[in-house]
């Protein structure tokens, strides 16, 4: 299978790309590698259980919340960890957590609730797809709609719910209510420079590539499986729909990495529908249900092939479209979506710096290996040192637990259940633009229980030589740190962290790209700062320091690759 990963998928669409108006907010992807470049996606999270509580480390981080980096004026303190000192490229503020008794709510906060809850309804009922992975069920078998009348009438609520926000005063709210006030107007905000100024329906044909995702209704036993294929195929059903709907609203000329990568998501969705979707409702009895779900899932995957063939021959030709925003759109991207209130050249310039102190720290770590070679090239020879294709899946699996353990005994962090991530294969439609991610039950989920890290393996097709460049980005330093970063203490605790507290809805439901991807950056560094690929003895043998070293190349080496992501994006599109 043909994969395409234009960079510039990252750099002018990271925010289209995955924190487009459906984005499923339970998912959070580790952006996917190719030979030069590494396209990113916009990650939103929730997860839940109810979770028995784990071994009680002596010390703990505070719990992660979402607060933190959506409401600043709330004062957050810093989250400090038991050894290292924190890394000043990914510093993660974390809110305190709520007192445990509320004091009776004044009238604006009564009359605030009211709105937020008519806010948050409103949301979930344009997006079901989201709805139900964040586990609110009475959304399920319904699709997002796409119609030009839709996307008006959504358009119209959000500018109706921004005036009725306006009027509640920050300073008259209590604080938890003038924390979720913030929250939903970011939350507005960004969906509006979504819809209107990224025109993410008119220029993104990847919305609707995306808008037929079942997964959800097989990987998590929420309900008795019978219901769940009743839900597939309402929804497989109105795959055509989808399609009308795109033909209709897309412009005649897109940008072109949009469209390459619209046409792998259709394809990888086709693929998977008519493989392991089949495979996992194999087990279904019901003989009428069973001749619905054929029906349907034919008819979506027929739409969805046709769909990729409709771009390929009709815009892919003529797909020349700018992709760049500008430095007004870009500073008011950070604004409005992440309250970072800085002029793109501002950031532009920490970047540069940030990236000149990882470079030192790569350096370093080299010569403790090799004094006489380069440090890109002793790299190179750990790429090499990597599982093979086929036990990239195992080998990984298999070192989740002593990186969780590691993080207990170091007592870095907390672990609010002894529900394992399971690591499996990634599915075929999410692999055009996800390298490995982390997909956790959602915050209201009350039954389901299964957490799933998703890797991306080698393709079957592939000639040796791709083969063996891919699973160089598995080699066994840097797979430990991507693991870090989706599971322990990353993605993975932080969400377990977050379903357990006494946060609000609106903080369970709204997130933040900044924090929840800075928390998991901020935690590879993190743990290998603690020590973890050292020898933990006072007298490390030769081979203790450069297999130390070699981790610290690794996680270096990640920095740099946002940070370099980071700069070019700027470059590109200011």
């Amino acid at each position: 299978m043909k994969r395409i990963y234009p960079f510039a998928i990252y750099v002018a669409g990271a925010l289209s790309l995955a924190s487009s108006p459906f984005n499923n907010p339970v998912t959070t992807p580790f952006p996917r590698p190719s030979a030069t470049t590494t396209p990113s996606a916009t990650p939103t999270a929730t997860p839940k259980p109810t979770p028995k509580p784990s071994r009680s480390p002596k010390k703990t981080s505070p719990t992660p919340s979402h607060r933190a980096s959506a409401a600043p004026s709330a004062k957050p303190a810093a989250t400090t960890p038991a050894k290292p000192s924190p890394s000043p490229t990914a510093t993660v503020a974390v809110a305190s957590p709520p007192p445990t008794a509320s004091p009776a709510l004044n009238t604006s906060d009564a009359e605030f609730e009211k709105v937020a809850d008519e806010y948050i309804k409103g949301y979930l009922t344009w997006r079901p797809l989201a709805a139900t992975g964040l586990g609110f069920h009475e959304y399920d078998g319904r699709v997002n709609e796409c119609t030009r009348l839709a996307i008006d009438a959504e358009l119209e609520r959000l500018r109706r719910f921004d005036e009725r926000l306006k009027k509640f005063e920050a300073s008259k709210l209590s604080p938890r209510e003038a924390i979720d006030l913030r929250l939903l107007q970011t939350s507005i905000n960004r969906e509006l420079f979504q819809i209107r100024d990224m025109s993410s329906f008119e220029q993104n044909p990847m919305t609707y590539a995306r808008a037929i995702d079942v997964n959800a209704y097989i990987k998590r036993n929420f309900a008795p499986l019978e219901d769940r294929v009743r839900s597939i195929i309402a929804i497989e059903n109105q795959a055509p729909n989808i399609v009308i709907a795109a033909k209709t609203n897309l412009n005649p000329v897109l940008p072109k990495p949009y469209v390459e990568l619209a046409i792998q998501i259709a394809r990888g969705t086709a693929d998977f529908m008519k493989r392991n979707l089949v495979e996992a409702l194999a087990g279904l009895k019901d003989e009428k249900l069973v001749a619905g779900f054929q029906q349907s899932n034919r008819k979506a995957t027929m739409a969805l092939n046709e769909y990729a063939n409709w771009l390929e021959k009709e815009r892919l030709p003529k797909a020349n479209a700018p992709f760049a925003l500008g430095d007004e759109k870009y500073h008011r991207m950070l604004k409005e979506g992440e309250l970072v209130d800085l002029e793109p050249a501002k950031v532009l310039e920490i970047g540069l710096a940030e990236l000149k102190n990882e470079q030192k720290v790569f350096a370093e770590a080299a010569r403790k290996i090799d004094v006489s070679k380069p440090a890109a090239d002793i790299f190179k020879q750990i790429q090499t040192e990597h599982p093979t294709a086929e036990n990239l899946l195992p080998d990984m699996a298999q070192k989740l637990d002593a990186i969780r353990q590691f993080v207990l005994d170091q007592h870095l962090v907390s672990i609010p259940s002894d529900v394992r991530a399971q690591l499996k294969e990634m599915p075929q439609y999410r692999r055009a633009t996800s390298f490995a991610s982390m997909d956790t039950p959602g915050a209201f989920e009350a039954k389901a229980t299964e957490a799933y890290y998703y890797v991306t393996p080698t393709e079957s097709d592939w000639p040796d030589n791709q083969k063996e460049q891919w699973l160089t980005s598995f080699n066994f330093y840097s797979g430990d740190v991507i693991s870090i970063h989706e599971t322990y203490p990353g993605h993975y605790v932080q969400f377990l962290h977050l379903n357990a507290s006494k946060a609000s809805k609106a903080e369970k439901i709204f997130g933040s790209y900044a924090f929840i991807e800075g928390w998991a950056h901020y935690c590879e560094k993190m743990v290998v700062d603690a020590g973890y690929g050292s020898s933990m003895t006072p007298h490390p043998s030769d081979e203790d320091v450069k297999r130390a070293a070699k981790y610290r190349m690794a996680q270096a080496a990640e920095a740099m690759k946002r940070l370099c992501r980071l700069c070019v994006s700027i470059k590109l599109h200011t």
